[in-house]
């Protein structure tokens, strides 16, 4: 615990002063080894202290020129072993010179150093002799001690190696999750606003169409009149409790018991809150529907929901009709009218609308596909195809 709380503040330590710091306790154990040698072999005097002073001053540089300082205190502890000085601490210069070769470079580089300062050492240890190259009587060790440090190094600079790696690869972890749950947001706010639009665009739609046929039969016809106001009253009920279904997702509660998802079996009330206006209307189905999945039935509806809206909004038509086709493996879905104009939502302007863009990426997020267009003879077409495997629910 306490070496945590020491490592920030040593990071904090600027390199040069914690060259300085390291030069400094180095000096402070090679002078003390050097004062005081065997009597048998040389006392200290000016040119072990100049090998002592050139050694130490190197290592102010061991980060900027680490593979120079390497030679400089090499040829200072060789310099101190053929002049004839007996020290265990004598060679520290070179082993920090050498780790900080390791931990500063590359695999390749301590390979070669290693090389060289092991054939260096041997070398001097077969001038000077066995008793005073390494008076505890295993000259083999001459030829390893270089090896240590820069072991060590090639250990603490791997292990860097390995946590900048791991950091950097939490780092793209962090910025994937983070498209991902942008791209997910962005999903969902996509979903949501195709959802308001059906919902509010096909709602304005059929209670428009109702009021204008409650308007129209209000004197001779009160009991259209009545029956075209409670369909207004009911579409106005749907929307709502299709909106409050759409928007739940935004809510922090999580306990109330999800809404009905409109289906085709709703495909019948759909139509009929476009009856009575002035497009007439049919309705054709085809084959079982029974084992959809819940994203397929809400794909159809609201594939009926938008082009419906647009029929009685855009194309100017008369007679309109509804078609569901399954066949096997295929669901196939058409909606065609006999207007004038496309009905496929666009604006006066000829800018295309929403309608078209969220048939599409409803059929696509089901696994299928639209088509629109106008047809020979007059009309429009709408064709959608989606996939209709049968859903297994379990017992």
């Amino acid at each position: 615990m306490t070496f945590e709380r020491l490592r920030p503040r040593v990071r904090a330590v600027p390199p040069i002063t914690a060259d300085l710091l390291v030069a400094a306790g180095v000096a402070l154990f090679t002078a003390s080894d050097a004062a005081v040698n065997d009597p048998e072999y040389r006392q200290a005097d000016a040119f072990t202290w100049l090998l002592v002073a050139v050694s130490v001053l190197a290592l102010v540089a061991r980060r900027r020129r680490p593979v120079p300082v390497v030679l400089i205190t090499g040829a200072a502890c060789a310099g101190w072993a053929l002049y004839g000085h007996i020290g265990e601490l004598l060679n520290l210069p070179v082993i920090v010179a050498l780790y900080t070769v390791a931990v500063l470079g590359d695999r390749r580089r301590t390979v070669w150093t290693g090389a060289v300062a092991a054939v260096v050492s041997g070398a001097v240890a077969l001038r000077v002799g066995h008793d005073v190259a390494n008076p505890q009587g295993l000259p083999v060790l001459e030829l390893i001690w270089p090896l240590v440090p820069l072991l060590l190094g090639e250990a603490v600079r791997t292990r860097r190696e390995l946590l900048r790696e791991y950091e950097a690869r939490a780092a793209r972890a962090e910025e994937d999750r983070e498209r991902e749950a942008a791209r997910r947001v962005h999903e969902e706010r996509v979903r949501i606003a195709r959802e308001l639009h059906d919902i509010v665009a096909h709602t304005v739609t059929a209670m428009t169409v109702q009021a204008g046929v409650a308007l129209d039969a209000l004197d001779a016809r009160p009991e259209i009149s009545r029956k075209a106001m409670r369909q207004v009253r009911d579409s106005g009920r749907e929307a709502v409790r299709e909106l409050r279904a759409t928007v739940t997702v935004l809510r922090e509660r999580d306990d109330e018991p999800p809404a009905p998802v409109p289906g085709i079996e709703g495909l019948r009330e759909l139509v009929e809150r476009f009856e009575g206006g002035d497009v007439e209307l049919v309705m054709r189905r085809e084959g079982e529907f029974d084992g959809l999945s819940p994203m397929i039935e809400l794909a159809v509806h609201r594939i009926v929901q938008e082009a419906l809206t647009n029929v009685v909004r855009h194309s100017g038509a008369r007679r309109a009709a509804v078609s569901l086709v399954r066949h096997d493996d295929r669901l196939t879905v058409e909606i065609a009218n006999d207007g004038a104009g496309g009905g496929a939502g666009e604006l006066p302007e000829g800018r295309g609308g929403f309608g078209l863009i969220g048939m599409r990426e409803r059929a696509a997020a089901a696994g299928g596909g639209v088509e629109y267009g106008p047809v020979p003879g007059g009309g429009f077409l709408v064709r959608a195809w989606l996939p209709a495997e049968r859903v297994e629910t379990g017992s």
